[in-house]
């Protein structure tokens, strides 16, 4: 009994210990309105409610982002596009997921008029695989 009144002792001190450390390393106007005297467990659970971000509010800010990003001419345009990629890959951590050809086409039309023979590059290396796919179709077709 008397270990136990002991250990408990050492584990009230450490607790407070703990949590004069955490306050400390806390900006004080985020600590406003939370619990003075509590454990640290209540603390962080007191912390975490206070400021938890909802998926609805991370999935429009993610939205937002995809669909307000324009190359500003500062970077290459692989960093750019390697953005929208990881825009995308956050997105589909929350289910939504988008068709690679719409982020590339996307990735396309935000980029300023300069880089209209890149367009037009993609553009025809697309036209040249779907006139392959309907030739290969065509030419398995009549060959039985």
């Amino acid at each position: 009994m008397l270990e136990q009144k002991e250990l408990l002792a050492k584990w009230k001190m450490s607790n407070r210990l703990s949590l004069i450390a955490i306050k400390r390393t806390i900006f004080g106007h985020l600590l406003s309105g939370l619990l003075e005297k509590a454990t640290t467990k209540k603390f962080f659970d007191a912390l975490g409610k206070r400021y938890q971000v909802s998926d609805n509010v991370k999935y429009e800010c993610l939205m937002k982002q995809l669909m307000n990003i324009k190359y500003d001419n500062v970077g290459d345009v692989r960093e750019f596009i390697m953005k929208m990629v990881h825009i995308q890959t956050k997105l589909k951590s929350h289910q939504i997921d988008f068709n690679e050809k719409f982020i590339v086409k996307y990735a396309l039309n935000s980029l300023p008029t300069n880089f209209t023979q890149i367009k037009i590059a993609h553009n025809t290396i697309e036209k040249l695989k779907k006139e392959k796919n309907e030739y290969t179709k065509f030419m398995f077709k009549h060959q039985f």
